[in-house]
């Protein structure tokens, strides 16, 4: 499979975890795809709550997923789709800034950089970029001695 095909499957897994969304009050739905080293994708999407504040975003349920899974340190690159709900629009979305510090959360664990693919619902507009790009002078495991643990 080629680099470009391996993106295009990764937004596509997104894009299905996006229609799982449960976004009833933003109406605001995203959906996150994470590839591990073994070529297995774990997806997640975002979850609303009336009480706002206990929202979880997509991203950190897909990484949190593959946490449960004890794969941490196994993701190699993430895709990002949303957009609002039945607007038809192509918005192309970038993580907010709590995801960002789980990214690089998970970057620092697996001790590679990350690709990170923030693309339209149709996957038309691509825009490919690392964690540092989205949150440079990040803050992490290695600013408090913290050695990634690489038991997979």
């Amino acid at each position: 499979m080629s680099n470009e095909q391996r993106v295009e499957q990764l937004i596509a897994a997104a894009r299905g975890a996006m229609a799982n969304a449960h976004a009833p009050y933003s109406r605001f739905a995203v959906g996150a795809a994470v590839r591990l080293t073994d070529g297995s994708i774990v997806t997640g999407s975002n979850f609303e709550n009336a009480s706002y504040g206990l929202s979880l975003c997509a991203e950190t349920v897909a990484l949190a997923s593959v946490n449960a899974q004890g794969r941490f340190a196994d993701v190699m690159e993430i895709a990002v789709v949303g957009g609002a709900m039945g607007a038809g629009e192509e918005a192309l979305v970038t993580p907010c800034g709590r995801c960002r510090q789980i990214m690089n959360e998970a970057e620092q664990m697996a001790g590679r950089t990350l690709a990170i693919y923030c693309a339209t619902p149709s996957g038309d507009r691509v825009l490919t970029l690392s964690v540092a790009q989205l949150l440079p002078h990040a803050f992490g495991p290695k600013d408090l001695g913290i050695v990634p643990d690489k038991k997979s």
